[in-house]
């Protein structure tokens, strides 16, 4: 956007100032590494300004830097309108008193509270006489939000019950009434990632309206589609540095991923079938669990299969249940050939079955400890002699298996959560590939991935296969489950009702199916 056409945008309030944001020379290492360096950024009131960059570009730090998470180097500088402060002075508190509001990725609420308590956490609960807080009027407030953002619950809801987009929906609710006014910057860090199509389109559509009343909006997000239709200007970052900000309208989607990763990009992903029998890795008949009902499926090797579907159509739970975290009410379920009745993940993995879960935060992810102790967790039994950890020999395999996946840290002794949040998902995908498992559970793998290294994920899947592995994965990413799958089963209300293959499958296609009534199964 233009400093012409920022001039014209509406500032929102009669009495408010436009206020510009400003980095300077922003820099921050960690044990050495450089993970920005000296970055410059502009953002206009009434922008939507995307900051694109792959995994381990800087983006999560610089959000947290100019959310006082983290603090800066020494010789940068964060300006709104005409206060400035240090980069390495801003905290919490500075950025809360600067206008500066934040939903990170990993969201900040509170499973064991209820969505009423959530939305005064960290912005402020309704007060009564003596400062006590004032339930009925929070309680209130909460269910004015439930209702502007149609969140599917209710004020006494604990965030434990809601679903992952649930939770984000509150998160983003929490931070636009935040503090006294509207925010001068909103930081939205990948807010759509877990959301289905229909709350994205609800959600950019508030955003629009934000923009249009004069709010500065940083808008971070690998949906690059997303990005390219809501935005009106993009920063790109590559290895800690600005590379360029230019004009939304001025990229494409291959332009854009040209400059994220330095270099051109296959946009699509092979779509082939290496199949290598005709036993079935996997044979599901009659399976009832939850919301799943009668369900057939066999899964061949060789098969890339997709499972797409809305939030609550039983995608995720068909792969909890294969994988022994959830017990069938009745069916069958064969793996090559014999019958089996998991009741825990652990016999799973003994009949050759890997899981990647979709929230890695709480699920795969164990940050109080090494990349190395992150990678060879599900092999540890391999590195144990006469009763001790042979480290040496586990750091070996560490290292090869980081440089094989393209981990950018700088030493597998690294603690896990000094690694972009695309970088962990490489670090869960290694752990379970090194297993050499048959039957592959994906349930959204590159969910916060940049496009080059969901191709590199993507790729190791497919090498998985051609060796005679079969693989489940669950996206919704309808395009990418497109580009990858060999067969795509559309899921509603625990019932497969269709099954697509070939050219068949569409993004456009699997969205109107996932939304239909019918049974069109073939």
């Amino acid at each position: 956007m233009s400093s012409s056409a920022a001039d014209d945008l509406p500032v929102g309030q009669p009495d408010e100032v436009p206020q510009h944001i400003r980095l300077r020379g922003v820099v921050k290492t960690f044990a050495g590494t450089q993970a920005l360096n000296g970055v410059d950024l502009d953002i206009r009131p009434g922008e939507i300004h995307a900051l694109c960059g792959g995994n381990g570009s800087g983006k999560s730090t610089l959000i947290k830097i100019l959310s006082g998470v983290y603090q800066a180097d020494e010789g940068g500088t964060i300006s709104v309108g005409e206060k400035t402060v240090p980069a390495h002075e801003m905290t919490p508190l500075s950025a809360t008193e600067l206008g500066v509001r934040t939903v990170h990725q990993d969201l900040a609420v509170f499973p064991d509270l209820t969505v009423a308590e959530n939305f005064g956490f960290g912005v402020g609960f309704q007060t009564a006489r003596f400062g006590r807080i004032a339930w009925r009027k929070q309680r209130a407030l909460a269910q004015e939000l439930i209702s502007e953002f149609e969140i599917d619950a209710s004020p006494n809801t604990l965030l434990r019950k809601l679903t992952l987009a649930q939770r984000a929906q509150v998160a983003i609710a929490r931070a636009l009434r935040a503090g006294e006014g509207k925010p001068r910057l909103l930081i939205l860090d990948e807010p759509t990632a877990a959301l289905p199509i229909r709350e994205v389109k609800q959600l950019l559509a508030s955003l629009r309206r934000l923009a249009a009343a004069g709010q500065a909006i940083l808008y971070v997000s690998h949906r690059l589609d997303e990005v390219l239709a809501l935005s009106d200007s993009i920063s790109v970052l590559r290895d800690g540095a600005l590379v360029e900000t230019r004009a939304a309208a001025d990229y494409t989607e291959s332009t854009l991923v040209e400059a994220m990763l330095g270099r051109s990009i296959e946009a699509a992903l092979p779509r082939e079938s290496h199949a290598v029998g005709t036993d079935a890795v996997v044979r599901i008949s009659g399976l009832n669990c939850g919301p799943l009902t009668d369900l057939d499926l066999s899964v061949y090797p060789g098969e890339i299969v997709g499972v797409a579907g809305l939030n609550g159509s039983g995608r995720s739970r068909l792969l909890r249940t294969l994988f022994g975290l959830e017990r069938p009410d009745s069916g069958e379920i064969h793996i090559s050939g014999k019958p089996v009745k998991f009741s825990r993940p652990s016999q799973a993995m003994a009949q050759g079955i890997a899981m990647v879960p979709e929230n890695r935060i709480s699920d795969a992810n164990f940050p109080g400890l090494s990349i190395e102790e992150n990678m060879t967790v599900t092999v540890m039994g391999r590195y144990f002699r006469r009763l001790r950890m042979a480290t040496p020999a586990a750091r070996t395999a560490a290292t090869e298996l980081s440089d094989a996946f393209k981990v950018k840290t700088t030493s597998v002794r690294a603690p896990m959560t000094s690694l972009s949040g695309g970088n962990q998902q490489k670090v869960i995908m290694a752990r379970w590939m090194q297993r050499t498992p048959s039957l592959l559970l994906l349930d959204e793998p590159t969910q916060g991935v940049d496009a080059g290294a969901r191709a590199d994920i993507y790729a190791l899947v497919r090498d998985a296969t051609a060796n005679g592995a079969a693989a489940i994965v669950v996206a919704s990413d309808f395009e990418e489950l497109a580009q990858v799958a060999d067969r795509v089963l559309v899921m509603r209300r625990g019932r497969i009702i269709a099954e697509l293959a070939g050219d068949r499958i569409t993004a456009h296609t699997l969205t109107e199916l996932s939304m239909s009534e019918g049974n069109v199964r073939s």
